[in-house]
């Protein structure tokens, strides 16, 4: 038996359309660039990672959740410095028009040039804002103009005051905030990994300023432990230091949680000691205190920031990559007989269980119908019926499903099921009346 793991995302892309997990936005009219749509599939195991992240986050003493809005006061931006500086600088190809950003060309003879025709005719590079301009209100002008956030960071820190006065928490605390963001970027790419429009999991640890480096080493352990409770190999994962002229101009010290994708190692979340640069930001642009009052010392000071920020569709993209397999058996007539599967800890799997009855005939539907009604009030659960039982083995290995229940002819006698597990494809028989306590004591490992 051999296992080969992905390496052709074009491969995941088309298993992603062809199950339900993710399909190309406006596909009928041609689709749109850099934007995707999650199927039925994708949006339960967006759903899933995104449970997973809360509970990891807020089931703890010392963080509160947050929902801001994604429309926020311009002032917001002037004070972050997204408006003067979150930008990049941008060139054309004058010979084959490609448009990208300059940290991008190929330098060749100590010179820039073109990555796709490698040619020196580019133009001067000029800066180009990423965030995404609208109106607010019936009149379209210059006092109207409003953004869509480039990061849910920006709402936690104006709501730091009303969050620490509403809930009484002392230092340290954090507020996590799920939300989706919006960032024009140049070159987006390499399916849902760069996207215009994406969806961020930020908290932002609050401590006192001399205890900021314990609580960052702290955050770091507690990310990549995350990541790796979710199933994906170690190997896979790495942390990758900024180096002094990488670091963010707000950021004190930065690590990145690297995976290891088809394409390369690149960055999925992010862990910023960001000091006290945007609460001072904020409390000079705004004209009010957001200073914190110790009890204990009986002074006001600005708390510094630990952020951890996560990509939720990075993510999601580096579970699929990591959990696609593909097991290669030589059969007795010398042919290869390729098995797919998609290996997800059973907590995100989009489906936790699917019933397949033998037959469409009544007597089987029954109690293949049955169990349906009754797992469906815990689990979501598939029910399949089309096709040889063999095809849908295989259809629910690509989709997935941990667990598999075959209701056969037998079942109307010996009132008994057969469980198939996806990773081993081990069978076992299993008496009706024992089935949900299987499923839950299996799922709760």
């Amino acid at each position: 038996m051999k296992k080969n793991i992905l390496s052709d995302l074009s491969v995941l892309v088309s298993l992603c359309k062809q199950r339900g997990y993710i399909y190309q936005s406006s596909e009928i009219y041609g689709g749109l660039n850099s934007c995707w749509d999650y199927g039925p599939l994708g949006v339960n195991l967006k759903r899933n990672i995104k449970e997973a992240w809360w509970k990891a986050m807020t089931y703890r003493e010392d963080v509160v959740g947050l929902d801001a809005s994604i429309l926020m006061h311009p002032k917001v931006w002037k004070a972050s410095g997204h408006i003067d500086g979150f930008s990049d600088p941008l060139v054309d190809c004058k010979d084959c028009k490609n448009r990208f950003r300059l940290d991008h060309a190929i330098l060749k003879e100590n010179k820039n040039v073109c990555p796709k025709c490698e040619s020196f005719s580019i133009t001067e590079s000029r800066q180009f804002n990423l965030m995404f301009k609208t109106n607010l209100g019936p009149v379209e002008d210059e006092g109207s103009q409003v953004y869509l956030r480039p990061e849910t960071a920006q709402g936690i820190f104006v709501n730091f005051d009303n969050v620490q006065k509403s809930t009484r928490k002392k230092l340290p605390f954090g507020i996590a905030q799920i939300g989706k963001s919006f960032r024009n970027e140049i070159t987006p790419g390499n399916f849902i990994f760069r996207t215009r429009e994406f969806e961020q999991m930020e908290m932002q640890y609050f401590v006192t300023p001399k205890d900021d480096k314990k609580h960052f080493e702290f955050w770091k352990e507690q990310r990549i432990n995350f990541c790796e409770n979710l199933g994906i190999k170690k190997e896979n994962l790495r942390f990758s230091q900024h180096g002094p002229k990488e670091l963010a101009h707000y950021a004190k010290e930065a690590f990145d949680i690297e995976y290891k994708f088809p394409f390369g190692w690149q960055e999925i979340e992010g862990i910023h000691n960001r000091s006290d640069f945007d609460l001072k930001q904020h409390q000079k642009f705004s004209g009010k205190k957001l200073e914190y009052f110790d009890d204990t010392t009986q002074k006001k000071f600005l708390p510094f920031v630990i952020e951890t920020a996560i990509g939720c569709d990075r993510l999601l993209l580096a579970i699929l990559c990591d959990a696609y397999t593909e097991e290669i058996k030589i059969l007795e007539n010398g042919k290869e007989d390729k098995r797919v599967y998609l290996n997800l800890h059973h907590s995100l799997a989009p489906y936790k269980v699917a019933i397949l009855p033998l037959s469409k005939k009544e007597e089987l539907t029954t109690i293949a119908k049955k169990l349906q009604t009754d797992l469906s009030k815990k689990y979501h659960v598939e029910y399949d019926h089309s096709g040889s039982i063999g095809k849908r083995y295989r259809r629910q290995d690509e989709i997935g499903t941990p667990l598999c229940i075959t209701v056969d002819f037998d079942s109307i006698d010996d009132s008994a099921i057969t469980i198939r597990h996806l990773k081993t494809m081990e069978q076992k028989r299993i008496k009706l009346d024992q089935v949900m306590s299987y499923i839950s004591d299996f799922l709760a490992k």
